[in-house]
């Protein structure tokens, strides 16, 4: 696979303030990314550095193998992008707008831009509002219509800030189904969020930015994969430490994480010495015990799911 979006030390300084720090993104084709931080952490600004709308301090960054923002004639074109709250014109129809931003041209044909316009709002579910003026939507609603207009061109590289910012639960849903069966499809999405939930449903990777750094970046498999330790519920944990004297590390009411990662063969010496199990399972991390400890932050800042 090669690289969709590749960073090296890319840094922006507002004064003194260092906002983006020195972070090294490595996005492959066919990735359903998750760049997660809380608001604040500078994922924003490092969208639009990716883009071409905001120039580094220092670093480098390659989009759909362009060097950035001197390849964005060239590549933009390929990618639908959804940074920030959607722009539109208020007095016109959300297919107004869609028609407009796709006057380019560089989406197709103009002979079939109204079935293009059509097709996208009928991908976000909005077919039914397309004729109604964009000041009438609701928060969601111009949610869906900027996501919408990053889906004309039928991208290579999606690129999404926040794309569920004011959906209710079910429009959520339906904007997970929609960017999973466009992944499906062949497409790349890079998806900034400050929440875990978001990105823990949707993603295989994962980058986790704190206060500018990219403190995290790996497979989410791999991130949770076993620690090589059984974790054992027993009403009886005193007898489970002495019978597996040295094995314990440690012990938290009836839970108790024991050294091996066969829950058989931990099962089978604890009942064979008549010892009552409650349960049984491989010790594995949560997502959200690995992205709160490398970011050294609290659930208040990254939101996690309860």
């Amino acid at each position: 696979m090669s690289a969709v979006i590749s960073t090296r030390g890319l840094v922006k300084r507002y004064g003194r303030v260092r906002a983006v720090d020195g972070i090294d993104l490595d996005v492959q084709q066919g990735d359903v990314y998750g760049f997660l931080g809380a608001n604040g952490s500078g994922k924003t600004t490092t969208v639009r550095m990716l883009l071409g709308l905001v120039l580094p301090t220092s670093g480098e960054v390659e989009l759909l193998g362009g060097r950035m923002p001197r390849a964005g004639r060239r590549v933009l074109p390929r990618v639908g992008a959804l940074i920030e709250g959607p722009a539109s014109y208020g007095h016109l129809s959300g297919r107004e707008n869609l028609r407009l931003l796709d006057a380019s041209g560089r989406g197709g044909p103009w002979r079939t831009r109204s079935a293009r316009v059509d097709a996208a709002l009928d991908q976000v579910g909005l077919g039914g509002a397309g004729r109604k003026p964009v000041k009438a939507y609701s928060l969601g609603m111009r949610q869906r219509l900027g996501l919408a207009g990053a889906l004309l061109r039928r991208p290579e590289l999606l690129v999404l800030d926040e794309p569920t910012n004011g959906l209710d639960p079910q429009g959520i849903s339906e904007i997970r189904e929609l960017l999973l069966d466009l992944h499906r499809g062949g497409t790349t999405i890079f998806l900034s969020s400050h929440l875990l939930a978001e990105v823990e449903q949707l993603c295989d990777r994962v980058g986790v930015l704190d206060r500018g750094r990219l403190v995290l970046q790996d497979r989410i498999p791999t991130l949770v994969a076993p620690t090589g330790s059984t974790v054992v519920h027993s009403p009886a944990p005193d007898r489970v430490r002495a019978l597996l004297d040295g094995r314990v590390t440690a012990v938290e009411g009836d839970r108790l994480v024991v050294r091996g990662e066969d829950p058989a063969e931990v099962n089978a010496l604890l009942v064979g010495a008549g010892i009552p199990v409650t349960g049984l399972a491989l010790d594995r991390p949560t997502l959200e015990q690995v992205v709160l400890a490398a970011a050294g932050t609290s659930p208040d800042r990254v939101e996690v799911p309860r």
